[in-house]
């Protein structure tokens, strides 16, 4: 499509350039459209790949946990949201899920809410020469999460995180 969205088609996860929380007006957009309908916005990722096209993929949750039919309802709705709007130029796939096992994690209350559960983390910069960390969320103090990795404490600045995702525990 030369300008809109499209539901299926998805690009092999290698492909995807560049991933990171999408921009805040993009996130209150959405937001106006899935809590009136009854969910939680877990938070919306924006990916870019290099042919132009572009992913946002849509986190929902409730109480009762999501179901297909949940994704379908919200997808809708919001494809005619982004229809009418178009906060997004260009080509891009719009995918709306639940946030699952390995869920991820966007906001500064998601890190507190999930304290002492084991979580990777990516930077964007270096830290202590590495950008993956995979281990306990200690602490969130006011711009950094504290993460204990084999028994050594790091603190990544919030606004550095590329990603963070919970380690799903069986």
């Amino acid at each position: 499509m030369a300008d809109g969205h499209q539901e299926m088609g998805l690009w092999p996860i290698f492909l995807l350039e560049h991933m990171h929380k999408a921009a805040d007006p993009l996130v209150t957009l959405v937001r106006g459209v899935v809590e009136p309908m009854g969910y939680e916005l877990v938070g919306a990722e924006y990916l870019t790949a290099p042919n132009g096209g572009a992913l946002l993929r849509v986190y929902i949750d409730t109480e009762a946990g999501i179901q297909l039919e949940d994704c379908e309802a919200v997808s809708h709705q919001l494809s005619g949201v982004l229809d009418v709007e178009h906060p997004i130029r260009g080509d891009y796939t719009l995918e709306v899920s639940s946030p699952g096992l390995d869920r991820p994690l966007f906001e500064k209350a998601h890190f507190q809410q999930f304290l002492g559960r084991q979580a990777r983390l990516r930077v964007s910069v270096p830290i202590d020469g590495r950008r993956n960390f995979k281990g306990t969320l200690a602490r969130v103090e006011e711009h950094d999460v504290v993460i204990l990795v084999d028994g050594q404490e790091y603190r990544l600045p919030l606004e550095q995180l590329e990603s963070a995702r919970l380690v799903p525990e069986f």
